[in-house]
């Protein structure tokens, strides 16, 4: 007889707890070295420049990158760090003898410019605007309905950064778990998020419940057999089999593995009836 009532593996309840932290949107410190935004086509800011309140303009970029200005009418600013904008605006007020010592400070107030892809397996794959300029990682994933159920544990975010690609898997968590929020990287207009279909491993034979199964961390052969329902009646503990891939890609064949033993992904188990 088996016990119908299934443990808890320590892979379910790190997904468990995966689900909520995200769900609650959890918000890292900011990490040193942020590259500073760059204005793009669509973004929507307002430039303020001190002691002048009538110089106070809102005005959306244009697909060319352009602003008009009070004064100095069309300013390029488009692909600018907020940081050079406003010098430009400054050198162009005090050049033409409008503002004698002009201080100018730029505010973003929609940013349309951005846009980061999250794909595979998340609630709602898309297209995400960077709102902010502080969106991460864990951010973005909350915006696009959380990791999926068949989603893995880990996410892979490309894109540039300082005019290099990079490419980088991120473990969500241990990032959420173990509170590495130097690992919760801030996002950049033209980033890729994509969260893999989480690794399986299969069960056949003489099992309740044979199929594939969603494979948790540190799930064990023992672990294996509760989600599978346990042997039938007809099966043998002494009759399990475990087919492995080895380092080519070819299947090997691990007889009677330990209870404790690591399942693997892509690992098939096979239970043998009993002789008797």
């Amino acid at each position: 007889m088996t016990n119908s009532k299934l443990p808890v593996t320590p892979g379910t309840f790190l997904k468990m707890c995966l689900f909520w932290a995200i769900c609650v949107l959890v918000q890292p410190a900011l990490a040193a070295g942020e590259v500073e935004y760059r204005i793009g086509a669509g973004d929507i800011i307002r430039i303020s420049v001190f002691q002048n309140p009538e110089l106070t303009t809102e005005a959306r970029v244009g697909e060319q990158g352009a602003i008009t200005f009070p004064l100095i009418g069309k300013v390029g600013i488009g692909g600018l760090p907020l940081s050079e904008a406003e010098r430009q605006i400054g050198e162009r007020l005090r050049d033409g003898g409008f503002v004698v010592n002009p201080q100018v400070s730029i505010m973003l107030m929609q940013i349309r410019s951005s846009q980061v892809a999250v794909l595979g397996q998340v609630g709602r794959p898309g297209r995400y605007p960077l709102e902010t300029t502080d969106i991460r990682l864990i951010d973005m994933l909350a915006i696009a309905g959380g990791v999926a159920p068949a989603g893995a544990d880990v996410a892979v975010l490309n894109g540039y950064r300082e005019g290099k690609p990079i490419s980088l898997e991120i473990d969500i968590p241990r990032l959420l778990l173990n509170a590495k929020f130097e690992e919760n990287i801030a996002l950049q207009g033209g980033d890729i998020i994509y969260v893999h279909r989480a690794p399986v491993f299969y069960i056949y034979g003489e099992i309740q419940r044979p199929g594939s199964y969603r494979l948790d961390r540190d799930m064990t052969v023992r672990h294996a057999l509760a989600l599978g329902g346990g042997i039938t009646l007809r099966g043998t503990e002494r009759g399990l089999r475990l087919h492995r891939r080895d380092e080519t890609g070819k299947m090997i064949l691990l007889i009677e593995p330990n209870h404790d033993t690591l399942v693997r992904h892509d690992d098939v188990i096979f239970i043998r009836a009993s002789l008797f």
